[in-house]
C-alpha cells in the first residue's frame, strides 16, 4: 500500500475489501409484445481496499461509470458497501453519520447547498445555527474564506445569480466554515473557467499545507490532479487498477516524452520516434525513453541539418491515462 508511513497506521479513510452492487429494473420486450421488467445487478465496486493517511491530498480517478461517485457518497454515508468495512475518521459512516459530518466536508461539483434566492450571506448563518458552529470559530473561518476566496463582492449576492465559478468559491467556503478534518471533493473544478480554476486549485493546496485538511478528489482533469495531489488512485470497473504517485503512471505508458523541432521547412527523420504533427516547420514528436534515451535523442537531432529549435517536454498526463484506459478497456479485470 503507497505510501508506507506512519500516516497510514491511523487513517483518516480505511476501506477494507468494499464492494457495492446495485439493483436495476429494466423494461424487457415480452411475448405478443408486452413489456415486463427485468431484474439485472450491478457491481459499481468489487472488493475495493485502500488508506487514506490523515494529512495526505489524494487523487481518485477513472473513466465515467468506473465506480468513484459511488466511492465518495460511501465514504460520507449517502451509501452502505453491499459487502465490505469502512471508516472514516476512525466512524463509521453507516452508523456514526451525523457524528461523522461535524468532522468532515463534502462537496459535489454539480450540486449546491446555497439557498437558491437568497444572499450568499443568509446560507452561510443558516449552516453556523443548525450546525451550532461557535461564534469564535464561525467568525475566525468567515474572515478567512473571505480573504482567500475573494467572498466579499458575492456574500449579499443571491445564490442564483453568481456564475458557475462564484458558486463553487461559495460552496466551498460554506463547506469548510465548521473546520472540517477531511474534504471530499467530487469534480470541484468542473466547469469552471481558467481564472476559477487557478483559485480553487491554489486554495486546496494552502488548506493541506498550512492546516493539515486531508483532502480526497475526484476529477476528469488529470492536469489538475497533478498539479493538486501526490498520489492517485486509480479505479477501473469497479476495482482498483492502480495506487502509487504520477510518475509510476508514467513509467506504467513507458515514460512517454513530447517533442518539437523547429527546421527550415524539412522533415527530420527520427528513428524510434513518432510523428504526431508538421505544420509550417514546426514537427511534433512523441517518443519512449524507456526505448530511445534522451542522450540518443539528442545525438539523433544534433546530426540533422535545418533544425532551428527543439522544445521537449513530458507526454501531458492526460495523454498517459487515455492509454492506461484503452489498455483497461482491451484487458478487462487487468490489474496495474
Amino acid at each position: 500500500m503507497y505510501p508506507a508511513d506512519t500516516a497510514l497506521r491511523r487513517p483518516a479513510v480505511a476501506v477494507e475489501s468494499v464492494t457495492k452492487v446495485f439493483t436495476q429494473w429494466r423494461r424487457k420486450e415480452g411475448a405478443r409484445g408486452l413489456f415486463r421488467q427485468q431484474k439485472t445487478t450491478v457491481a459499481a465496486l468489487e472488493g475495493v481496499s485502500f488508506r487514506i493517511g490523515r494529512g495526505e491530498f489524494a487523487a481518485y480517478a477513472g473513466p465515467n461509470g468506473a465506480g468513484k461517485s459511488t466511492t465518495m457518497k460511501l465514504l460520507a454515508g449517502m451509501l452502505q458497501p453491499t459487502e465490505g468495512r469502512i471508516s472514516v475518521l476512525g466512524m463509521s459512516p453507516e452508523k456514526d453519520r451525523i457524528r461523522l459530518m461535524r468532522r468532515l466536508g463534502v462537496l459535489f461539483g454539480n450540486r449546491t447547498e446555497l439557498w437558491w434566492d437568497h444572499p450568499v450571506i443568509q446560507s452561510f448563518e443558516w449552516k453556523k445555527v443548525v450546525w451550532d458552529i461557535p461564534d469564535q470559530v464561525y467568525e475566525r473561518n468567515l474572515d478567512r474564506m473571505r480573504e482567500l476566496l475573494e467572498l466579499d463582492g458575492i456574500l449579499n449576492t443571491f445564490a442564483r445569480e453568481l456564475s458557475l465559478g462564484q458558486r463553487m468559491r461559495a460552496d466551498l467556503a460554506m463547506m469548510l466554515l465548521h473546520s472540517p478534518e477531511l474534504v471530499l471533493l467530487d469534480e470541484p473544478t468542473l466547469g469552471l473557467d481558467v481564472v476559477a480554476k487557478r483559485q480553487m486549485i491554489e486554495f486546496l493546496k494552502k488548506i493541506n499545507r498550512e492546516d493539515g485538511v486531508t483532502i480526497l478528489v475526484t476529477s476528469h482533469d488529470m492536469d489538475d490532479l497533478e498539479e493538486m495531489a501526490r498520489r492517485i488512485l486509480m479505479i477501473s470497473k469497479g476495482k482498483l487498477a492502480y495506487d502509487g504517485d504520477f510518475e509510476g503512471l508514467r513509467r506504467l505508458t513507458g515514460n512517454s516524452t513530447v517533442f518539437t523541432v523547429t527546421t527550415d521547412g524539412r522533415r527530420p527523420v527520427l528513428e524510434g520516434c513518432r510523428l504526431l504533427s508538421e505544420q509550417h516547420g514546426v514537427f511534433e514528436f512523441e517518443a519512449d525513453l524507456s526505448c530511445t534515451p534522451i542522450r540518443l535523442l539528442m545525438e539523433m537531432l544534433s546530426r540533422i541539418d535545418g533544425i532551428r529549435d527543439v522544445e521537449i517536454r513530458r507526454a501531458p498526463i492526460e495523454q498517459v491515462i487515455a492509454q492506461l484506459y484503452q489498455t483497461w478497456r482491451k484487458d478487462e479485470g487487468q490489474t496495474l
